[in-house]
């Protein structure tokens, strides 16, 4: 299997999803240890959400009620797609 091939076994993906997670619970842990202030929190809750809000967007909101005909393998193909409509006006 090369480097670079598509992830496709259940149990990889899901260990994938979960050292992501990981991953982002110890950089949101380490931000707040450094300064444990609520307006810290709050805006990192906020970064945090809204980063899920956008990402859903660029792959459900377009695919199922955009353009149902497109899809995407991943974020660079988004901007691609974003560049060339907002580009054809």
């Amino acid at each position: 299997m090369p480097l670079f091939d598509d992830l496709k076994t259940a149990k990889w993906l899901y260990l994938k999803g979960l050292l992501f997670l990981l991953l982002a619970m110890l950089a949101a842990g380490q931000l707040i240890a450094r300064m444990p202030r609520i307006d810290v929190i709050i805006l990192l809750c906020i970064c945090v959400w809204a980063s899920c809000r956008a990402y859903y967007f660029a792959f459900y909101v377009i695919e199922h009620y955009a353009d149902p005909g497109y899809r995407y393998s991943g974020l660079i193909d988004f901007v691609r797609y974003a560049v060339k409509r907002t580009s054809r006006g």
